[in-house]
């Protein structure tokens, strides 16, 4: 079977794989701890099940306007004003299906073949891939100092007459770090300058902690939306724990949404209107919802940090935002996707390898989980990985002997 030269150059997801191994070793019976995937486990929000259950009675689901609903794009401009500061226009909106999609369709309608697009260590997992997809060229931004936030000299010393647009997500996943306001604002001030793209990831914006905020990018530049080089992206999944809906959305420039309006009608033709009536929903209605989830994901991330700390040869920084602690494990193995193999097959625990976030040695361990999964679950890593550990652990009621160490 001939297979495409772009499509042959991608990377498989380790998360997609490691969840599907997962997913087979529970249908075995096997008390597996999913400690790999970014999903709030809260309730669907009322307000969205009601819009949702409202949409359906009707029986009148069919397509929608390419862009989104009238009613989800005014939530959306909604939105902006309340949370940056800025008031878009609906020609300046375009909903789409995930936060995922919305890039792959921003990507697709700036990028020109070998165009590059600069993004910093660590990255989501598919920034680089989804570059690819769109024929472009991602160029990675490693800091020299180890550190999960890179200088501003060294995203400039990187761009060159082929970068076309600079991907940053914060709070970061999987580091869960915050960039610093002066970093931000160096970052918009040269964007502008040069007239580079700036793709904001915002997904994770409100989920911070320990009195951290985190400050728009728009906070950082005086031009209008249609003549700022600034593009937002944002979506329900994580904020409202809505990552089954697959709604996401872009605040861009007109011309810009309108070349993105093409593109996307060509691909899907609308998001499912099902779902655009639960997000409009969820950003209409009650928003103490993510008020709670933020400060039960506190509670848990710290957790996970105590945990940690008192792992041997385990070094963490604790996470300001997001849902994840990227952990050093390179005391036990410079190869993060066989320890996380080897985690999975000895103690039935779901990680992410670092290598796929750029950060090779490290492991991601996601805290939107319960209490008792986390600490099993970093205990059976404890146990497998530290030779202080006592020999045997029980799980589910089954003793288990260490033999590898």
């Amino acid at each position: 079977m001939s297979i495409g030269l772009m499509a042959r150059s991608l990377v498989e997801s380790p998360t997609m794989r490691l969840n599907e191994e997962a997913r087979k070793m529970r249908e075995r019976g096997e008390p597996v701890i999913h400690l790999g995937i970014g999903e709030p486990k809260s309730p669907t929000p009322v307000d969205a099940i009601r819009s949702a259950m409202a949409k359906l009675s009707d029986a009148n689901i069919h397509y929608t306007p390419t862009d989104g609903t009238p009613e989800l794009k005014q939530a959306i401009i909604r939105y902006m004003d309340d949370n940056y500061d800025r008031q878009a226009a609906p020609d300046q909106v375009i909903a789409s299906g995930g936060a995922k999609q919305s890039l792959s369709v921003i990507l697709a309608s700036i990028l020109n073949p070998q165009d590059e697009v600069i993004i910093p260590a660590p990255y989501w997992v598919s920034y680089p891939e989804m570059v690819k997809i769109a024929y472009g060229v991602p160029v990675i931004v490693h800091p020299e100092d180890g550190r999960f936030q890179p200088r501003f000299s060294e995203i400039a010393d990187a761009v060159t007459s082929y970068t076309k647009a600079i991907i940053l997500n914060n709070p970061n996943n999987p580091s869960g770090a915050i960039y610093s306001e002066d970093f931000i604002r160096e970052i918009v001030e040269f964007s502008e300058k040069k007239g580079i793209w700036l793709i904001m990831d915002d997904i994770y914006h409100k989920l911070v902690y320990g009195g951290k905020s985190c400050v728009p990018a728009t906070r950082f530049t005086e031009r209008d939306i249609d003549d700022s080089k600034i593009i937002i992206l944002n979506g329900i999944s994580k904020l409202y724990a809505m990552t089954g809906f697959r709604i996401g959305w872009v605040v861009a420039p007109r011309k810009l949404v309108n070349v993105m309006i093409k593109v996307q009608g060509h691909g899907s033709s609308c998001p499912p209107a099902v779902s655009q009536a639960a997000a409009a929903g969820a950003l209409n209605g009650i928003q103490s919802m993510v008020e709670n989830l933020r400060l039960t994901l506190q509670n848990l991330r710290d957790l996970m940090v105590q945990e940690l700390e008192g792992f041997n040869g385990v070094r963490i920084t604790k996470p300001d935002g997001a849902l994840y602690c990227l952990a050093d494990f390179r005391a036990y193995s410079n190869n993060s996707e066989e320890l996380a193999d080897f985690l999975l097959k000895k103690v039935m625990v779901v990680t992410v390898p670092g290598s796929a976030f750029g950060m090779e040695g490290f492991l991601r361990l996601s805290f939107c989980k319960n209490v008792k999964d986390i600490t099993e679950g970093i205990a059976r890593i404890k146990w497998a990985l530290d030779t202080t550990s006592p020999n045997e652990i029980f799980i589910n009621d089954h003793k288990l002997v260490r033999d590898w160490l």
